[in-house]
């Protein structure tokens, strides 16, 4: 049996894919198998899929229907996968050859962590680094993800969790197949979010392990889910649901309580102050903000007064060059 199963689920990626399976194939730690999971692609995905399908380490999943959630085919590749470490490599993401080498290493020395991370380069459609893809992470903590760490996730983590995923993206963890299983898989009822939960849950499960090397690339373009996200505000209604659901794991003190109600609303007042968001997605986000913060409005003067700043700003930059044109 392999040890890491390699998990690439695809949707419509066809132009990242050769890229994506080659950093995989060319990695330094060779006991791997790849499974190459499509989820109903409308381009060339699948053909070239199939061109893999002559190398030894190599299965190929493909939907018949669009299963609506990538949550589902995280499942689905679990399922299938014999190796006892899983790395979850999105398809639009590529990787440092060394990345399955260091990360390996670090639970096979570690083995009360249910999972380990790296840092990840963000990259651009056109494979232009651009600065850490994890670079939010210092307005969470300045100092804790400066070097490796492996920490009791129970102890140290809940209240970094509860402020925002961070673990920035899949393509950088590696993680036990046994702990996955245990939490009970990927909640297939979110579309955003639901790796937020899987490393929350496998956090409170056990040891958390990180890496402060970047191993990994994490492509950022307008048909990634974290633009569409942002875009109709399904980032902010299911954070607030991953959020719900880590404060009716662990008890917290004031102090931490109070910092994550605040992160929080920095995220969902700009949302309802929005005017492009509908107004159900409004009051969806209403109605979780109320099982979540006990007390919100005391949040939402920083967030209205950036949000006016940023609008203000907005519009400077707008009418600006026409006040030089008339000026002139």
């Amino acid at each position: 049996m392999p040890t890491v199963s390699v998990i690439v689920p695809n949707y419509n990626h066809a132009r990242f894919l050769p890229q994506r399976i080659e950093t995989i194939l060319a990695q330094t730690f060779e006991d791997l198998e790849l499974i190459l999971l499509d989820d109903c692609s409308t381009d060339e995905s699948r053909s070239i899929l199939r061109r893999y399908a002559s190398d030894p380490r190599v299965r190929m999943e493909f939907n018949e229907a669009n299963s609506g959630s990538v949550f589902r085919q995280w499942n689905k590749g679990v399922r299938l996968a014999r190796g006892e470490y899983i790395w979850m490599a999105e398809s639009d993401d590529y990787a440092d050859k060394r990345l399955l080498e260091r990360l390996v290493s670090v639970l096979e020395r570690e083995p009360a962590a249910g999972f380990v991370y790296c840092r990840s380069w963000r990259v651009t459609e056109d494979d232009t680094v651009d600065g850490f893809g994890d670079w939010y992470l210092d307005l969470v903590d300045p100092h804790r993800w400066k070097a490796d760490f492996c920490v009791d996730g129970r102890e140290q983590f809940p209240g970094y969790f509860g402020r925002c995923c961070v673990v920035p993206n899949a393509s950088a963890a590696l993680f036990r197949k046994m702990t996955f299983e245990r939490i009970g898989g990927a909640d297939e009822n979110f579309h955003v979010c639901g790796d937020w939960k899987v490393w929350a849950a496998m956090a409170l499960a056990g040891k958390v392990a990180f890496v402060n090397e970047p191993l990994n690339y994490y492509r950022l373009h307008k048909a990634s889910v974290f633009h569409r996200s942002g875009r109709d505000a399904s980032n902010v209604v299911e954070s607030l649901d991953v959020v719900r659901w880590i404060l009716d794991q662990v008890t917290l003190p004031g102090s931490v309580l109070a910092d994550i109600y605040q992160w929080q609303a920095d995220g969902w007042v700009p949302a309802v102050m929005s005017l492009r968001i509908p107004v159900r997605v409004k009051m969806a986000i209403l109605r979780r903000v109320r099982t979540v913060d006990p007390h919100p409005i005391r949040r939402v003067a920083r967030p209205v007064l950036r949000t006016v700043q940023r609008k203000i700003l907005r519009h400077w930059r707008m009418i600006w060059p026409l006040t030089r044109v008339h000026g002139t």
